[in-house]
């Protein structure tokens, strides 16, 4: 018995030990949400079919390369709409061999052919897969990018309808992370055609079209950049004629990095992969003397003149503050949005709304369990001593495990605590009445100790299972706070069964071993059992054993 008694005693305390390492000190191991910290809560939406272009432009000029390369020269690709595009200019008996090609070239594509050209329509499960993964794509590299600007505990998740629910505790430049999230940050690299040489660019649009005899050509397209004054602010507008071929793009980046130019203006420093610095050279080696557009986000940010073949480094120059330069690497290493993203819906939560959020919660809860442990203490006298030591371990394992689980403390989480606070109370509570029922009936204190543990053991498992499914589905559907609250509930249920069985009967088990009780105050009064003599009676009532 007193080895059974020590190892559970040894337990309890380790179980302390570790709890207290885990939760103190409070403010710094237990995160604070975006109700109680502050900070922002954005409601995106994905606009996929930016994605579903870019698929459809990329899946047309692949198909016409390999033709090409296959030769049958002289086709005009065109784009439809969103998800379909053509290819006229074709030759008598050319439409059979394209149409075999596009079997083996392109998946998930419908095609038809009308005189001269073959239309093409993307099959209804592929533009939903393509939606589906331009939202997976964005949640990433949002993530990405939360995690570089150093937002503690952010909550990024998909909702309905392409959607994305972004929370940012503690974020004080909702501006900056506006830009951060929202920018798409596509690079790409372009040959200048006029001016000759890159530069500054021309005033307008006309220049360009004069210079062209009013018509651009077909392989060409005009791009604008932003001119701006020594203190970096845009005072103007540029405008270049690049090529439409895009040789290498941001998706060759291997990293990007903020650097110190020649005259210790800030740039992006960035180096390419093996197969991206083959193309960069070849493109640079084939156009020195040209300028080279360095294109983000469709506006030329520079044109600097090709001087010599570069292969897989490089710097992007812009007149760039030092924020800016820092969030361009950001936001090139995390890669590239796959479609745009417009803002839904905007909150900011000041802190001090947090700080009056942690008070009145922090009020509630005090008061709450004072109320709790009076209820207690009056209802079953010395007893209910035993009930507010096993809570107070619940509320310290619960911190424990909160800090140890990395979770955050939201406000519906604080409703967690002072929930958990009361289903623990109340499986004391049926312990407790159990062995009132056990004393009623004239069992010694042991036994009725015993079988009021034994008893109430069904019951509470019963409620907390059943609660703590209900906390688990609420983790797995629910949303932001309803997750924290879930959490919260979840690691309070099992820290109160705990508790409220093992270490509420360690303790009784442990008074009884030091001393004999003849009576146990627990706010009833009865006849106690007669002391037995001898051998320990198996706790039968006195008049069975009187009758004998």
């Amino acid at each position: 018995m007193k080895g059974n008694l020590l190892w559970r005693g040894l337990l309890v305390v380790a179980a302390l030990v570790v709890a207290l390492v885990a939760a103190l000190p409070l403010d710094k191991k237990i995160n604070l949400g975006l109700d109680l910290q502050g900070g922002m809560h954005l409601v995106l939406q994905v606009k996929t079919e930016d994605a579903l272009r870019a698929e459809t432009e990329s899946d047309m000029e692949r198909l016409v390369n390999r033709a090409a390369d296959d030769g049958m020269t002289g086709l005009r690709p065109r784009r439809i709409n969103d998800t379909s595009f053509e290819v006229a200019g074709l030759a008598p008996g050319v439409g059979d061999t394209l149409s075999e090609l596009a079997e083996n070239q392109l998946s998930g594509w419908d095609s038809r052919t009308e005189g001269d050209r073959m239309i093409f329509t993307m099959q209804s499960g592929n533009v939903d897969d393509i939606r589906k993964l331009a939202v997976t794509q964005a949640v990433q590299t949002i993530r990405n990018r939360i995690d570089a600007f150093g937002v503690a505990e952010p909550v990024i998740q998909e909702a309905d309808n392409q959607r994305i629910v972004v929370q940012l505790p503690g974020v004080d430049d909702p501006e900056r992370v506006q830009r951060l999230i929202k920018n798409t940050a596509f690079l790409e690299f372009r040959i200048v055609k006029f001016p000759q040489g890159g530069g500054n660019g021309v005033p307008s649009r006309e220049t360009i079209l004069a210079n062209y005899g009013g018509r651009l050509p077909e392989e060409l397209e005009i791009l604008e950049g932003d001119v701006r004054d020594n203190q970096g602010d845009v005072v103007g507008k540029t405008y270049y004629a690049v090529e439409k071929r895009r040789a290498v793009t941001g998706r060759d980046l291997k990293t990007a990095r903020p650097a110190m130019g020649q005259f210790r203006d800030p740039i992006v420093q960035f180096s390419l992969t093996s197969e991206g610095a083959n193309k960069f050279g070849d493109l640079t080696g084939n156009n020195v003397g040209s300028g080279l557009a360095i294109v983000l986000d469709g506006r030329v940010v520079s044109a600097p003149v090709i001087r010599s073949r570069i292969t897989s480094e490089g710097v992007i120059e812009g007149q760039f503050t030092q924020q800016e330069v820092q969030d361009l690497s950001t936001v090139l290493r995390s890669g590239a949005l796959p479609a745009g993203i417009v803002t839904l819906e905007e909150r900011t939560v000041g802190p001090s709304l947090g700080r009056d959020s942690i008070r009145d919660s922090l009020i509630a809860g005090v008061a709450g369990t004072i109320l709790v442990v009076l209820y207690m203490l009056i209802i079953y006298s010395l007893s209910g001593l035993n009930a507010v030591i096993a809570l107070a371990l619940n509320i310290l394992l619960l911190f424990g495990g909160l800090a140890a689980f990395d979770a955050t403390l939201t406000l519906p989480g604080i409703a967690g605590i002072i929930l958990t606070i009361g289903m623990a109370v109340d499986a004391n509570v049926l312990v407790f009445e159990r062995i009132r029922e056990e004393l009623r009936a004239g069992r010694t204190v042991r036994s009725a100790i015993d079988l009021g543990f034994e008893k109430a053991l069904s019951s509470i498992v019963d409620s907390n299972v059943t609660t703590l499914i209900a906390a688990l589905f609420l983790f797995q559907f629910g949303t932001g706070p309803i997750r924290g609250f879930a959490v919260t509930l979840t690691i309070g249920l099992l820290a109160s069964m705990f508790t409220a069985v093992f270490v509420s009967r360690w303790m009784f088990d442990f008074v009884l071993s030091r001393r004999r009780v003849q009576k146990l105050s627990i706010g009833i009064d009865y006849t106690p059992a007669p002391a037995p003599s001898g051998r320990p009676s198996a706790g039968r009532p006195a008049a069975a054993r009187a009758s004998r």
